[in-house]
């Protein structure tokens, strides 16, 4: 069986960060990915500008630098993240999924640091701590409503040209939303965005898109009904109800797309022993050290965050200090052990 002292699950950008200060302090670990590096960040749409700044972006003590200076987009960020496990020669081991993470029989009597049984889909791996970097976003929140598995609806903006010279009907009003009803509509796709909220909320749309939208909406170049919400989707229609009168409307639409937030995949966690909270579901963590309520098991990123119902508050450019905390409980965890020996 492969041992080592740290398995890391996910490769997103502190779960890449994390390994390279482990590797700094010459701490044995291992890091898989079910794909490849920064794979939810590899199906946000093309050419999709990040609201964060390259310098909160940046990991690993390596700079971000863009042709033009302005927030990287998808495209930069890939590349640069690329550049970072390459400089770093960090090993990957992608497209391995870790389908389960057990404390041993000796950690779950006595709280030793024995260590964790990963089952990979490739082999079985002994790790004394496991740090669980997956992210918040690996599934959409469906509505379900009738029609919503239907083959022209969709919870995941690629690209604008899908939709040129069809009638498409975008549900939500956050940043994805209105950044996507934006660029289809430029692209030819005649829009109409439907949000259940009436109006727009600043905090949730980035701040150079609210005046587009509106400009939109005043030359009639794209529609937006608010205070609605979708109770079904028929083969060239949707149908809108009011939460004012209760009144219903059904618009047409040749194309839908579902862009109403997404949750996490809580599987593995759960199966590790980790306790949940509210209705998020917010795994429970010690917030300096970042380790669960299983001993040993820690969380990083995004992935502390559950599956926020509200406000994304946890980002990239804020899960920075996770990685400092986690190495430094690491080692005293460590210096424990050996001065019991």
């Amino acid at each position: 069986m492969t041992s080592t002292r740290v398995a890391i699950v996910g490769a997103g950008p502190i779960g890449l960060e994390l390994a390279v200060a482990l590797k700094q302090e010459g701490i044995d670990y291992l890091q898989f990915d079910q794909s490849s590096i920064g794979a939810t960040i590899a199906w946000y749409p093309l050419q999709m500008q990040f609201h964060s700044n390259a310098e909160r972006l940046a990991i690993a003590g390596v700079a971000i630098q863009t042709a033009d200076q302005q927030k990287p987009t998808r495209e930069e960020y890939l590349a640069y993240l690329r550049a970072v496990v390459m400089q770093h020669d960090l090993k990957i081991r992608g497209y391995e999924r870790v389908d389960s993470i057990r404390p041993t029989e000796e950690r779950r009597s006595s709280l030793s640091s024995t260590g964790f049984r990963v089952e990979t889909s490739r082999e079985t791996i002994h790790a004394a701590n496991v740090v669980v970097a997956i992210g918040s976003m690996h599934r959409p929140r469906l509505l379900n409503i009738p029609g919503e598995e239907l083959p022209h609806v969709s919870h995941y903006f690629r690209e604008p040209h899908l939709y040129f010279g069809q009638k498409l009907v975008i549900i939500g009003g956050k940043n994805s939303a209105v950044e996507a009803a934006i660029r289809c509509q430029r692209a030819g796709a005649d829009v109409t965005l439907a949000y259940r909220r009436s109006d727009f909320d600043p905090a949730h749309v980035k701040f150079w898109l609210l005046p587009e939208i509106r400009s939109m909406v005043r030359d009639n170049r794209a529609r937006v009904m608010t205070s609605v919400a979708p109770v079904e989707i028929k083969s060239r229609s949707i149908v809108m109800q009011s939460s004012d009168d209760g009144s219903l409307t059904e618009i047409d639409a040749d194309l839908v797309l579902m862009l109403t937030g997404y949750e996490q995949d809580t599987s593995l966690l759960e199966g590790a022993g980790v306790e949940f909270s509210g209705d998020a579901r917010v795994p429970h963590y010690d917030e300096e050290t970042m380790e669960t309520n299983v001993p040993g098991l820690f969380l990083a990123g995004t992935a502390v965050q559950g599956s926020p119902v509200g406000r994304v508050r946890v980002i990239v450019e804020n899960c920075h200090v996770h990685v400092p905390r986690i190495v430094n409980a690491i080692r005293a965890a460590s210096r424990h052990a050996a001065a019991r020996q």
